[in-house]
């Protein structure tokens, strides 16, 4: 790979704060890591240096982004930051307290709420709803990693933790404190099935569909007859004009 140096480092991030480049992409319909990105990216903590930055010590390739009204995002007074590198488009929120991280992609019509952390390289989709002190978990290394990823319309509830590559297709409702990482097992109660990788082994919440916290009795070992119970997010239904009116109150929250 070519050397990457720090006017190139600055051009890429220009370019993903612009929303002209992004780590992860949808290309007929699968997700692919752009991994020269993520390889800028990680070489600009190489380049930079230690600095004081107010009250805090960062490297100076990574300072908190500033808008302006033009931008049209609007973060509400309390303490929130986007570190560079991050795309917000036009017409997104932030609650504060929150922290987009680096690489983020957050798309237009998206509430990031109150105690929300989007970590390094999520991609989040258009009209998305990430409630109060959800956790949206960060991928960057390595380079070549699917980072997590929320796709438009989804609704992400309050104390969530997505993390580590999962995908949750268009649509999808997670209920508050769904946790769900990769080596989570999501149970489908309308067909009695467990959910199936996909191709590349990723966690996939199916589009539209409603998922709660519930549990999984232990199958083997000397827990078996012990009536302990394992965690495992379940989806109770898909999502119908009943869940699209509860989460319509949301939005008129804004």
């Amino acid at each position: 790979m070519e050397e990457i140096t720090l006017e190139r480092f600055n051009s890429v991030m220009d370019s993903l704060e612009r929303g002209e480049l992004r780590v992860a992409e949808k290309k007929n319909g699968k997700w692919k890591v752009n991994v020269w990105v993520k390889e800028v990216i990680l070489a600009g903590f190489r380049l930079g240096k230690l600095v004081q930055m107010g009250e805090f010590v960062d490297k100076d390739t990574f300072p908190v982004r500033k808008f302006s009204v033009e931008d049209n995002v609007r973060i509400v007074p309390g303490g929130s930051a986007v570190r560079r590198g991050a795309y917000m488009a036009s017409g997104t929120i932030i609650m504060p307290p929150s922290y987009v991280n680096v690489g983020a992609y957050v798309d237009s019509g998206t509430m990031v709420d109150s105690h929300v952390t989007i970590g390094s390289c999520a991609q989040i989709g258009k009209n998305v709803h990430v409630s109060a002190s959800a956790q949206i978990g960060g991928v960057l290394e390595p380079a070549g990693a699917m980072p997590t990823i929320i796709e438009d319309g989804a609704f992400v509830g309050g104390n969530c933790g997505i993390y580590e590559g999962t995908i949750v297709q268009e649509g999808a409702v997670i209920a508050s404190g769904v946790i769900i990482t990769s080596s989570t097992v999501i149970f489908d109660a309308t067909t009695g099935e467990f959910v199936k990788r996909n191709a590349d082994g990723r966690v996939v919440v199916p589009h539209n569909a409603v998922v709660v916290s519930g549990s999984k009795p232990i199958s083997r070992g000397k827990g078996k007859d012990s009536s302990v119970q394992l965690y495992c997010p379940v989806i109770v239904k898909f999502r119908d004009a009943k869940t699209a009116s509860s989460i319509l109150l949301e939005d008129l929250l804004r």
